[in-house]
């Protein structure tokens, strides 16, 4: 059973979202995403500064399976990367929670309620 912890937000690609205090988001992959995934290998990150639309895709994750596209959970702007992560790939099969990929910039804060609470993305797994 995947690790959903109860204060994130999630998307159906399987990305989790913290609101952060100053109303950035910080987003990783899920528990469910990295296991389905296996060891992962290579991380590309967006740099800062881009701009992002909702359900874009903007980073990629690569494992010894698949590669796959990593999106953003709702517009705004890349306002940073995790380096660490992207030199270390596997950490993030280590602690998906822990390990997040990149920041955001919301361009309008009210699009973080249409996320996934903790029951809806354990519900949309459980029909997978």
């Amino acid at each position: 059973m995947s690790n959903i912890p109860n204060e994130l937000k999630y998307t159906k690609s399987h990305e989790w979202i913290r609101v952060e205090d100053d109303g950035s988001l910080t987003i990783g992959v899920t528990d469910h995403a990295q296991e389905a995934l296996g060891d992962v290998v290579f991380l590309e990150l967006p740099e800062a500064g881009r701009s992002v639309n909702a359900g874009e895709a903007c980073a990629v994750i690569e494992s010894v399976k698949a590669a796959s596209d990593i999106y953003a959970p709702v517009a705004g702007e890349i306002i940073a990367a995790n380096q660490d992560v992207a030199d270390a790939p596997e950490s993030v099969n280590a602690d998906a929670y822990a390990n997040w990929l990149f920041k955001l910039q919301p361009a309008n804060a009210a699009d973080i309620d249409a996320l996934m609470d903790a029951a809806g993305y354990a519900a949309e797994i459980a029909q997978a």
